[in-house]
């Protein structure tokens, strides 16, 4: 079975415990942008236009425990090696933990997570005639 190649995820939505917190993570630390707004939600873009994560405050909310099911983290798609090292220089120059690194071999990722303890991989594809082969 193959993936088509032009196939993507959606909008992840996301439950935080303090909204204020995790709009300042994901616009200061990640670089996405916040176009709306509300007392219990905000919606968060990279390019200003396409919606990508929608998070929702709801008070009390604890991190999933470990050895449950639930989301293990999501993924941003960065175009290249270079925007991958900004993002990893970014994180070195702020202090931000990672909590992991990674070669796929089809792919380079950083492993973090955000301050609700939701894992987030931030990854670089290799070009796919550059994949091994599939045994």
């Amino acid at each position: 079975m193959t993936i088509h190649p032009q196939s993507s995820v959606g909008q992840v939505h996301l439950t935080v415990a303090d909204l204020d917190r995790s709009v300042a993570f994901y616009t200061d630390i990640l670089g996405f942008r916040n176009p709306e707004r509300d007392a219990a939600s905000a919606v968060l873009t990279a390019n200003g236009e396409e919606l990508l994560i929608t998070l929702t405050e709801e008070g009390g909310a604890r991190p999933q425990p470990a050895s449950t099911t639930g989301l293990y983290h999501f993924a941003i798609l960065v175009p290249t090696r270079a925007a991958l090292g900004r993002s990893l220089q970014y994180l070195l120059e702020t202090g931000y933990p990672l909590s992991g690194a990674s070669d796929h071999f089809v792919s380079e990722a950083l492993y973090l997570n955000d301050p609700d303890g939701n894992g987030i991989e931030i990854y670089r594809d290799r070009p796919r005639v550059k994949w091994p082969g599939r045994d």
